[in-house]
Order: structure tokens, then C-alpha cells, then sequence
């Protein structure tokens, strides 16, 4: 194991089927009829492969395509070729070097990507899950939440039907795309669609102090579990405050980039429930010492996706199965977009519950030719 050198990266940029169409706060994310836009990482070692992969959402977070696919293939596949693939820690200080941090973290969905590739072949090298290669895995099942984004009351009643179609009994509600009175009468749609079921929502940063407030209050007459990311990621002083008044526990997402910040909201009181985001933290390794840390913090962890696809399904079932996370989580990836790359195994989905792979690594099989087939720009390293 220790003598498995990373020899080779293959940076793809692909086209995949969109579902439908889906929007938060800052604008779109998916279209329908419009091919959604990854970035695929294959990482070879001693003739052992690992696949990762990168979600550009410029709608939530300021990666783009462009940019992530030339971070990986110009900065930071450079910087891993050579190294041991089982230093997942020095691989981490090494992409620090080369991308540094801006407040936080630099380009973490670009890092994620090789770190999520890296977990997929350390495990197949050993022949075990990622979760086996961890030593902890608490759940064997993940409940899955079916996300709520529409418009009008008549849309939203639309999705939860689906969903509940579907098997799901859970549900996650877009909020701050409209006024306040339209976000509210969007959610009251739902919990009268689904009057017993779990539900929380996600203003993805749209709101002001006053204005979360205002929404907590009566967003808590509704029976909502949680309010997540009310607030700009930075407003620190602000989810204070927040946290302070808020009848509904306040989740933080986007202000999560990197553990040291979730240190810094625990230090000042500012966190009920830290989010759980995979690519938002960098990949697997950050992203477990985040969780720790709220582990030990007494914090409650809820869990959270990109629109991932199944490559990053996997890693995040893997994480929250780690951490026993049994609320309802949003990985909305399979709601959204297909993973035309799949060529085998893969992430089973049986009435809103996600069996967490047992397969080697990651535990779903890419079919290459797929990739290759799908992809609008390739590299080498």
C-alpha cells in the first residue's frame, strides 16, 4: 500500500441528461432540456483507478466549470502526480499550498473531486467500501428528502406528490425566491400536502436578520424542523443574533466551508445543527473532521448535497452513514440529472431510501467509454 504512487489524473468535463428544471435563491442550477455540466476525475496508482467528482453550481458558490476543471488540471493534479495515494492528509496540505484558502478554503470543489477519487481507489486497492476503509460505518440506510423549489401553490402541491409517488415521506422546501408572504405560502403548501411528514427549508443565504426572523416565527407554526442558512455565510454577528431569537433551530451550510469555521460558530454560540456538504468542505477527509468536530461539540449533523450525481451520492452516503445521520438528508442529485456514466453497480434507491454501497471504494462502477462518449473537454496529467 505504501508503495501506490499516484502515476496518472484524467480531468473530464462532461454533458449529462437534466430531469428538470430546478432554481434556489441565487438562480439556476439545472434546465430542463439543457445537458448539466460536470467535471469527472480519474485517478490511476500502481494500475488501481479511482473516480471522483465536481459539481459547478455558480448559482450557489463561485466554482464554475471553467474554472474547476482548469484548477484540477493546471494547479492541483500537478501537485498529487508522484505522491502516495494513500496521504490523504498530505494531499490536502498540498492542494493548500497550490490553491490557497481565500477567508477559508480555496476552490473546494475542484479539491473535492481528487479527494472523493482517492477514497474510490484506496478502497478498491483494498478490495473494501470506504466505509470499511474508515472503520465507522453507523447506518446501513440513509433517508433521503425530496426537494420542494416550485413557484406556485399548485406546482408545490404537484412536487410533493411526486414525491410521496415516489416513496418519499420527507421533504426539503427552496426558500427566498420569492417575497417573504410567497416563501411563506409556498411552505404552508407543503405541510398541507404533507401534513405529518419532516420538513425544513433553505433560504440559501436570501435573507436579512429581520427578515429570517420574521420568516422563523411563522415558518415555526408550520412544524418546521429546521431553518437552514437564513443568512450570507459570513454575517457572523447576524446568525448570532439569529440564533439567539429563532424559535427553529438555525442549520448552517455555506458557512461551513472549512472545519475551522464551524470552530468559530461553536466558540460563539452562532450554530444549532451543522450541515454536512461533501464538496462544499473539500472532499471526504475535511469533511469527516468537520463532522467530528460536531460530534464532540454536541451539535445535531443533518446532511446536504451539490445536485450530485451518483459518484458523489456515494461519497456523501458513505460520510453521513459514518456519522449516524438519521434525519432525512438532501441528495437531490437523482431528482434532477442522470448519471448516463454508470456503467454497473451503483447507489440503490428503494422508496426514498438510499442503501449506502458495500462495493469497493465509492461502490459504483464508471463505465469510461461512457465518460469519454459524454465528455467536452479532456486532460491528462
Amino acid at each position: 500500500m505504501e508503495s501506490l504512487v499516484v502515476e496518472r489524473i484524467d480531468v473530464f468535463v462532461v454533458e449529462l441528461p437534466s430531469i428538470r428544471s430546478f432554481s434556489i435563491s441565487g438562480g439556476k442550477v439545472t434546465t430542463e432540456g439543457k445537458p448539466a455540466e460536470r467535471v469527472l476525475v480519474k485517478v490511476t496508482a500502481g494500475g488501481v483507478t479511482g473516480w471522483g467528482e465536481a459539481t459547478p453550481t455558480p448559482a450557489w458558490t463561485y466554482e464554475t466549470v471553467e474554472s474547476i476543471s482548469t484548477t484540477i488540471a493546471r494547479y492541483l493534479a500537478p501537485a498529487l502526480v508522484g505522491r502516495p495515494a494513500w496521504d490523504l492528509d498530505g494531499a490536502c496540505a498540498v492542494y493548500e499550498k497550490v490553491i490557497n484558502r481565500g477567508l477559508t478554503i480555496g476552490s473546494p470543489i475542484a479539491k473535492s473531486a481528487l479527494d472523493i477519487a482517492l477514497h474510490d481507489l484506496l478502497g478498491r486497492a483494498l478490495g473494501v467500501s470506504v466505509g470499511l476503509l474508515w472503520g465507522q460505518r453507523r447506518l446501513d440506510r440513509i433517508t433521503l428528502g425530496w426537494i420542494v423549489a416550485g413557484q406556485t401553490a399548485d406546482e408545490v402541491r404537484r412536487a410533493v406528490e411526486e414525491g410521496q409517488a415516489n416513496g418519499y415521506g420527507a421533504y426539503k422546501v427552496k426558500v427566498g425566491l420569492h417575497d417573504e408572504a410567497t416563501d411563506l405560502s409556498v411552505v404552508a403548501a407543503v405541510r398541507e400536502a404533507a401534513p405529518d411528514a419532516p420538513l425544513w427549508v433553505d433560504a440559501n443565504q436570501a435573507y436579512t436578520v429581520d427578515g429570517a426572523l420574521r420568516m422563523a416565527r411563522r415558518l415555526a407554526d408550520l412544524n418546521v424542523s429546521a431553518f437552514e442558512q437564513p443568512l450570507p455565510a459570513n454575517d457572523v454577528t447576524g446568525l448570532r443574533r439569529l440564533r439567539d431569537h429563532s424559535p427553529l433551530p438555525v442549520a448552517l451550510d455555506e458557512s461551513l466551508r472549512h472545519p475551522s469555521d464551524l470552530a468559530t460558530f461553536v466558540k460563539l454560540d452562532a450554530v444549532d445543527i451543522a450541515i454536512a456538504k461533501v464538496q462544499r468542505s473539500g472532499g471526504l477527509t475535511l469533511s469527516r473532521r468537520l463532522c467530528q468536530l460536531a460530534e464532540d461539540a454536541g451539535l445535531r449533523i443533518m446532511g446536504s448535497g451539490l445536485t450530485d450525481t451518483d459518484l458523489g451520492f456515494a461519497a456523501s452516503l458513505h460520510l453521513f452513514a459514518a456519522f449516524g445521520v438519521d434525519t432525512p438528508v438532501d441528495l437531490n442529485g437523482r431528482q434532477f440529472v442522470h448519471s448516463a456514466y454508470v456503467g454497473g453497480e451503483t447507489v440503490k434507491v428503494t422508496a426514498g431510501t438510499a442503501l449506502v454501497p458495500t462495493g469497493p471504494g465509492l461502490g459504483v462502477e464508471v463505465d469510461e467509454d461512457a465518460v469519454r462518449a459524454l465528455s467536452t473537454a479532456h486532460w491528462t496529467i
